[in-house]
């Protein structure tokens, strides 16, 4: 993250790729993330034999920890306050990239799922307080994203980045909880209260385009250096100006341009999910039908198990009481079929003897 040194070579690719600094509590931040998201699929593992953590969740939070290290401890950690362009692209890695992925693995519907009381208990309670709700708001999300973003590039705010190590560091956490408030009602199924539409969650991802756009386009058309802490960092590459319009353009080309993959990849989600829900819709309507024809062969009306039920956090409901009625279910519908079966053999030996 952010470190004192002397004027720093010339950026080549070379450089960029492999001049890592790691930083002791970001590696053992991560290291830590990482551990706890194993532990819980080991403990889902355990609870849920014949239901394992999704692979698809498990890649996408581990690519959110792999992004954050390669924005804060990479060449791009090396670079980022002698160059603006590519504190930039750090930006955008911590704000629009990370958070997405981290919010795709699911970390709290984990955490739901591998705990025991007391910890379920007070995750629950967590999850449905008044503060929790008013913060995962959609409005909150939008907010925090644009104040963040017009605040860090359209202020002063820069030059006190690029003077205190200290302010540089929480800089990136404010990135990342930013991120992760604003993407987190409109991407994912996290256990939280808001459940949007998708045509809302379009609109509200779209809100953020004309936010980038705007700061993308004011920096490009700045004609002095706003950020003279700049100044007498290094002795190679762009000017001052030049610098700071590419990393205008980065902001307006790169944001819009991530925002739009955004967009696409929740359309195809929602597209994929609807299949899956008509598919599933369609196997449940065949699943009642054989349930109803076992019940008039049997002359014993059995109702199949209820769905699953979730409460206003999003987890799952008595679920040792719903797996303990589905087991008696099945028992019953066996005991049906078995009764079917000896029904038969009767009829057909009566039939051979007489």
């Amino acid at each position: 993250m952010a470190h004192e040194h002397d004027v720093p070579p010339p950026l080549t690719t070379h450089r960029l790729l492999t001049d890592w600094q790691f930083a002791p509590v970001v590696t053992a931040g991560l290291a830590a993330a990482a551990a706890a998201y194993l532990l819980g699929i080991v403990l889902v593992r355990r609870r849920h034999p014949s239901r394992p953590w999704p692979i698809a969740r498990t890649g996408a939070f581990f690519a959110g920890l792999a992004v954050i290290a390669v924005a804060t401890e990479s060449g791009l950690a090396a670079y980022d306050d002698v160059l603006f362009w590519v504190h930039m692209w750090q930006h955008l890695l911590l704000l629009m990239v990370a958070p997405p992925l981290l919010i795709l693995g699911e970390p709290l519907t984990l955490l739901l799922h591998a705990s025991r009381n007391p910890v379920h208990r007070w995750a629950v309670r967590l999850l449905r307080s008044r503060p929790i709700q008013w913060v995962t708001h959609p409005l909150v999300g939008v907010s925090a994203y644009t104040v963040t973003v017009v605040v860090t590039h359209l202020t002063s705010f820069m030059n006190l980045v690029l003077t205190n190590s200290t302010v540089h560091d929480l800089e990136h956490v404010w990135y990342l909880a930013a991120g992760y408030l604003y993407f987190l009602p409109l991407l994912g199924r996290e256990p939280i209260r808001w459940r949007l539409t998708f045509p809302l969650r379009l609109f509200l991802l779209f809100l953020a385009m004309p936010v980038d756009t705007f700061t993308g386009v004011v920096l490009l058309q700045t004609s002095y250096e706003p950020f003279p802490a700049y100044i007498g960092r290094r002795d190679w590459g762009p000017s001052l100006l030049d610098d700071l319009h590419a990393g205008g353009a980065v902001m307006w080309i790169g944001g819009d341009g991530i925002m739009l993959v955004i967009m696409f990849a929740a359309f195809v989600a929602v597209l994929a999910g609807r299949g899956r829900m008509d598919m599933g819709r369609w196997l449940e309507s065949l699943r009642a039908a054989r349930f109803a024809a076992l019940g008039a062969a049997s002359g014993v009306g059995v109702q199949p198990p209820a769905e699953n039920t979730r409460d206003g956090a999003g987890t799952d409901t008595d679920v040792d009481q719903q797996l303990a009625a589905y087991n008696a279910y099945l028992a019953r519908l066996h005991a049906m079929e078995e009764h079917d079966s000896r029904g038969e053999q009767h009829s057909t030996t009566t039939g051979g003897s007489s």
